[in-house]
């Protein structure tokens, strides 16, 4: 059935049970039942219908996570519309041309949220029924700085099986879940999670995240689950007196976006037990997927798990030829149940084999057991001296020292190397931070002599977006390149 149909049969099902609470960053909580969504989300359809909106038109939600955005999107596949999230907090001069490569036929942003609220004095019109010819778009400019959005090319027709649990996989799941999402909805983590509210999981949404309240929402109403990037699970297991908290209500957690640090991972182990810590690799394009669970990660520390769901991986060198197990190059992924995906922009398609491999640029190799581990992206790697070094590893050889918050390696212009390791620190303590020689010492200890930074620079805060992820490009720039 379509999107618009199945908010209809779960409201008829369920109209009073909340589907979904909003926690607004000044502390406010809003509530929605599956009744309340319904009407809304129709409500708002009617006028966003009355502004030309229609089947396979597009709707750019430049929101926050807020009540707004979510009956925006649901509003949107009510009509056949394809729903458009993208970041809000851009300059304008990039917002203009984010938005010129979407080219919405309605462009909702912070200005029209009154106007959103007040459809609902509106009557609920009779909408026809209706299909997405595309489920979404999200928007991206990867590590080249051209926007993007890659639209996800299926029509937007529910499916029970792309709802089910990630880790009901590996063992039994409780359902209905209660879905915690910390991550902005711009970004492909928070939004996917409107599938799960589709498929009668109750969601619990952040307007941002902030470590603190996470526990807090997780105690409060038990929490089942959530997604989350290394940086986002850092900042809670660095809470003071995380070990106290109540986190039993937790059956699993998913962890993306990069690869986890060791430490980290068994930080979590600890929290919460290894076989509810999850880590998958993928990328929004539907490429494939890679999957393991905790206690399988303690016997193969480093890796993002084998192929899940029928994904086959290929490793492959500069000529497309494949490399043996334990050699570095370039990753592949085929799956056949990705549903394809179209770039809107300049951008170029990913580079593929001729039967139908994809990559996104990443680089690693796979172990004899098909295990696969990552080193970093290509385009992220810093030739030093002549010597390849991937950030991601020297970032997390430093996380570990007490005295650092954050850390982003970068590789700068240098007159003797070509290009210099450069790492840029938070500090725990910005009273007391570690100096650059200590930094240095520490990486020695713990890297090959040719990875250890150069230079150490501290700053207040690593400029990470509300999804935490860093453009190290702009990074380099903003440091004469």
């Amino acid at each position: 059935m379509s999107y618009g149909r199945r908010v209809a049969a779960l409201a008829g099902e369920r109209p009073d049970e909340i589907a979904l609470r909003l926690c607004l960053l000044d502390g406010e909580e809003v509530t929605f039942t599956w009744e309340e969504l319904h009407r809304r989300s129709g409500q708002l359809a009617g006028a966003l219908a009355a502004r030309g909106l229609g089947t396979g038109d597009r709707l750019c939600l430049a929101l926050r996570n807020t009540p707004e955005f979510v009956l925006g999107a649901l509003a949107a596949w009510k009509l056949g519309a394809v729903p458009v999230p993208m970041r809000w907090d851009l300059p304008d001069w990039e917002l203009a041309r984010v938005r010129e490569v979407i080219d919405a036929k309605v462009h909702l942003d912070p200005s029209d949220i009154a106007w959103i609220r007040a459809t609902a004095g509106d009557p609920v019109p009779d909408l026809p029924d209706a299909v997405s010819p595309q489920v979404f778009g999200i928007c991206s400019s990867g590590s080249t700085g051209t926007p993007k959005v890659i639209m996800t090319e299926r029509p937007a027709l529910f499916d029970e099986r792309r709802v089910v649990p990630f880790a009901a996989l590996w063992q039994p799941i409780p359902r209905p879940e209660t879905i915690l999402v910390p991550a902005p909805m711009y970004h492909t983590n928070g939004f996917s999670t409107l599938n799960n509210l589709l498929g009668g999981e109750r969601l619990v949404v952040m307007e941002k995240f902030d470590a603190a309240r996470v526990v807090d929402l997780i105690e409060r109403h038990r929490v089942s689950t959530f997604t989350a990037t290394p940086t986002m699970l850092q900042r809670i297991a660095d809470l003071p007196g995380i070990e106290g908290r109540d986190l039993s209500s937790l059956q699993w957690i998913l962890q993306g976006a990069a690869p986890m640090p060791p430490s980290l991972v068994r930080r979590w182990a600890g929290l919460i037990g290894p076989e509810r810590i999850f880590m998958a690799y993928g990328m929004t394009e539907g490429f494939g997927l890679t999957a393991l669970r905790g206690d399988e990660w303690l016997t193969h520390e480093g890796s993002v798990g084998r192929g899940f769901q029928g994904t086959e991986l290929r490793i492959l060198d500069a000529e497309g030829r494949d490399l043996p197990a334990g050699e570095i190059g370039t990753v592949y992924l085929r799956s056949a149940i990705g549903g394809g995906y179209s770039y809107r922009g300049k951008a170029k398609r990913a580079a593929a084999t001729e039967d139908g491999f994809h990559t996104a640029g990443d680089v690693g190799y796979l172990d004899e057991e098909g295990y696969l581990y990552l080193k970093d992206r290509a385009v992220d790697m810093i030739i030093t001296g002549g010597a390849n070094v991937f950030p991601a590893e020297v970032e997390a050889a430093l996380i570990d020292h007490p005295g650092i918050a954050d850390v982003v390696v970068i590789g700068l212009r240098d007159p003797e190397w070509g290009r210099r390791v450069h790492a840029v620190v938070e500090p725990a303590d910005h009273g007391a931070p570690p100096d650059a020689a200590e930094v240095i010492a520490y990486a020695k200890g713990r890297l090959a002599a040719y990875k250890v930074p150069k230079t150490v620079e501290f700053v207040d805060a690593v400029p990470r977006s509300a999804a935490t992820k860093v453009s190290r490009t702009a990074m380099v720039k903003a440091r004469g390149g």
